[in-house]
């Protein structure tokens, strides 16, 4: 096998956070912002996300949603009516106090005394009780319901320890809210958008992910039931992708969101929620990036085929466009995953080798490059993205079809990356998930002998209160959390490891973003 020189300085077996880092840079997707914890998304990285909203929200509004907005401030009273839910986020929260600025008595801005507000504001760190208020106006009677809404939006949680797209003070989101006449059809939509989740991560972002419900200590606050979607990043940590909750009649109390049933009297609302952020970016970056920046899927790639011709500054440049217009014509006419395809004739100044450099690390699927001797011979230089090198010659594995084969196969080739990719990817954590621990030795064991160890299935007993605090403590000592009970999973047939009792489940260990 032939040396290769990677694009990257970092690789992802050295040190993987660090890697992580140089391919936001690398691939020109964000950057840090001057507020700690705050990020500026770049064009790429922002069309990345526009490209994920677009798809997610087709399937959202496929089930019967409406988007709407709702404002920003909430009153701090809001959130008050709900214990559980404002204690979960109390240490999050931002607040506005003041609407006035002046200048203070040593120079500088200070905030006016007489402009203090009669209520404190809390920037949303979600939307439950503000939405909440909206429902129980909406909302009268058994003719009203359901009541599907989704609004994308930002939100502020103040978060100590951050990391861009991952965890961040601000970011961006869906959040779907709705209102039901009773448990049973609450309980089914909250799995159905579930199951959409499921679905838009691996068919869209080619991202593999295991469907369940969190333990009791993981749940949302103030939720009945917490489901989740996990998946696995290349350095064998969990990262919860997406969250549906079950939040029964707690919310609709709180709020007043009622109804006058169909026999005339009234009955509170069951209501759910559930949102996707753009951390589900980060685990884009993280499941099928590699040493030479990032890979992206098709569907979410803003554009999916660069054309570069490599132009010299000569008469004959205006040929070699031409003749690469041609085939961007010809493929902007056709449909891939779904879509028409999405193709750039990269025509800026700067050599040719450089430019093609600058849009491996930004992932684009396909790269075909043309020069003045392929024009003459009918061809070009065709270079996917999941199949870089030639590791026998340590070189990019350019492929080199007609123009007229490419125009032809470029679309199936699109088609076979999502594909490929997503194979990949549920080939690599289905290796990485051992099955059969039977004492907790073994556990500490598992994740005390590699950097990057990956999952553990173990059988539990499901313990609640004094005794689950417990078992979570055990777990902290570890740094792992309980991701969830994967949907589907075989029955228990064995002890928990935790408390010896019967196993009454099964549920994922890792240590998790």
């Amino acid at each position: 096998m032939a040396q290769i020189r990677h694009a990257l300085n970092t690789k992802r077996a050295d040190d993987f956070a660090a890697w992580y880092q140089e391919v936001i840079s690398a691939a020109e997707m964000a950057e840090e912002s001057g507020v700690r914890g705050c990020m500026v998304i770049r064009p790429w990285g922002y069309g990345i996300w526009e490209r994920m909203q677009r798809l997610l929200d087709d399937r959202i509004k496929a089930t019967g949603h409406s988007n709407a907005y709702f404002p920003i401030f909430i009153p701090l009273s809001n959130f008050e009516r709900e214990a559980e839910h404002v204690e979960g986020f109390a240490k999050e929260m931002a607040v506005v106090t003041h609407h006035r600025l002046i200048a203070g008595p040593e120079g500088g801005l200070i905030p006016d005394p007489e402009a203090k507000l009669e209520e404190p504001l809390v920037v949303r760190p979600t939307s439950e009780t503000i939405i909440g208020d909206a429902m129980a106006r909406w909302v009268q009677s058994w003719r009203d319901l359901p009541l599907k809404l989704n609004q994308w939006a930002n939100v502020v949680r103040w978060e100590m320890r951050t990391r861009m797209f991952l965890r961040t003070s601000e970011f961006l989101w869906q959040e779907g809210h709705t209102a039901h006449a009773d448990e049973a059809e609450a309980r089914e939509h909250t799995l159905t958008m579930l199951e959409v989740y499921r679905a838009f991560a691996e068919e869209d972002l080619s991202l593999p992910v295991i469907a369940g419900e969190k333990p009791e200590n993981e749940r949302f606050p103030g939720a009945v039931e917490t489901w989740s979607i996990e998946a696995m990043m290349q350095d064998g940590k969990a990262l919860q992708a997406g969250t549906s909750h079950y939040l029964g009649t707690n919310f609709a109390h709180a709020s007043g969101i009622k109804y006058q049933n169909r026999e005339g009297g009234e009955s509170l609302c069951h209501t759910t929620s559930w949102g996707v952020s753009t951390r589900m970016v980060g685990g884009v970056i993280m499941t099928h990036g590699d040493d030479d920046g990032l890979r992206l899927p098709p569907k979410i790639a803003p554009q999916q085929v660069v054309i570069l011709p490599m132009l010299r500054d000569k008469p004959e440049d205006d040929a070699l466009v031409e003749y690469c217009e041609a085939l961007r014509a010809t493929l902007a006419a056709q449909f891939a995953v779904g879509e028409p395809i999405r193709v750039l004739l990269d025509t800026r100044p700067g050599k040719a080798a450089a430019k093609r450099w600058d849009w491996v690390r930004k992932g684009a699927p396909i790269i075909v490059e043309v020069g003045g001797r392929d024009m003459e011979n009918g061809v070009v230089s065709l270079l996917r993205r999941d199949r870089l090198w030639d590791e026998t010659t340590g070189k990019p594995d350019f492929q080199t079809p007609t123009r007229v084969e490419a125009g032809q196969s470029i679309p199936a080739i699109l088609g076979d990356m999502q594909a490929a990719i997503f194979s990949e990817a549920q080939e690599r954590r289905e290796a990485n998930i051992t099955r059969g621990v039977t004492e907790f030795a073994e556990v500490e064991k598992f994740f005390a002998a590699s950097r990057y160890p990956g999952w553990v299935e173990v059988q539990w007993s499901k313990p609640t209160g004094a005794e689950l605090e417990q078992v979570v403590e055990r777990l902290k000592a570890l740094k792992l959390t309980m991701r969830n009970v994967p949907l589907g999973s075989r029955p228990a047939d064995g002890v928990c490891i935790f408390t010896g009792k019967p196993a009454i489940e099964r549920v994922l260990l890792a240590k998790a973003y």
